[in-house]
């Protein structure tokens, strides 16, 4: 694996599908001034495994709360396209079919197509009561613990230059103030990567909890129910091993129990 993610052919794919649409920025500009030769430097700094992984510049956004995006440097961003054009279909084929986000054939759109149809399930066409829990991670890009994320990517891959590869690309970034905690908003593969975290709850929900009506986009996803009780003690399962297994919190004040008839803000 980490020689297909290494390879020459790979980072010359990255790099295509990367600049769309960038060729015209600055930083980008320059690296493709040189592009061979530094594509080359990538390729033997990562067969020499003397690859070493640069500072981010940060940046705000609201959207349309404010965010903290963190920014590699192109050559980073260069390889966090190859990393991700050979780990994501892997991975891709071990994610519940109710995850919805930054995957291939999914996105909010087909999120609340889903909603609806469970929706319609539950409530029997309108006939009976549906309930909704729904929930929300506290920072949660911010509380990805490094140690759980390697010691999860590390049951999928068996190849020890990928692991460390990887643990290159993930000790990169640390939250302010933590060590080993927190990946960037910015970089491709932490879409990814707390997915591959995140599917760690899925398979939790799904084949020992038993919920058929459970949709996740990221940090943000529902439960629906024609029994409240039911929704009800779910949570300190949910709790329990969000904090027990992935070190997250639920965010106590996006957490709540309501009608499908009352109406619910999911997704926007």
């Amino acid at each position: 694996m980490y020689d297909s993610i290494t390879s020459l052919e790979n980072l010359y794919g990255a790099w295509m599908e990367f600049v769309g649409g960038k060729k015209y920025k600055k930083d980008v500009a320059l690296f493709a001034l040189n592009l061979s030769k530094n594509i080359f430097q990538l390729h033997e700094d990562l067969k020499n495994k003397t690859y070493q992984h640069s500072e981010y510049t940060s940046f705000q956004i609201t959207d349309p709360k404010p965010r903290d995006i963190h920014k590699s440097s192109v050559r980073d961003r260069l390889l966090h396209h190859a990393i991700y054009r050979v780990l994501y279909p892997y991975f891709d084929k071990l994610f519940i079919f109710d995850s919805y986000s930054c995957r291939l054939g999914k996105g909010t759109h087909k999120a609340n197509e889903r909603y609806k149809y469970f929706a319609r399930k539950v409530s029997k066409n309108s006939t009976r009561t549906c309930w909704i829990l729904k929930c929300d991670i506290r920072k949660f890009f911010a509380n990805i613990d490094h140690e759980i994320l390697m010691h999860v990517l590390e049951k999928h891959i068996t190849d020890k230059d990928t692991v460390w590869l990887l643990g290159r690309v993930v000790e990169s970034f640390n939250t302010k103030g933590r060590i080993d905690v927190g990946l960037p908003l910015g970089n491709l593969t932490s879409q990814l990567l707390v997915n591959i975290y995140m599917n760690e709850f899925d398979q939790f929900v799904k084949h020992l909890l038993r919920e058929k009506y459970y949709i996740r986009y990221a940090d943000d996803f529902v439960f629906m129910s024609d029994n409240k009780n039911h929704l009800e003690n779910l949570i300190p399962k949910i709790s329990g091993f969000l904090e027990v297994n992935l070190k997250l919190n639920l965010h106590p004040d996006k957490l709540f129990i309501k009608t499908l008839s009352s109406g619910l803000d999911f997704l926007g």
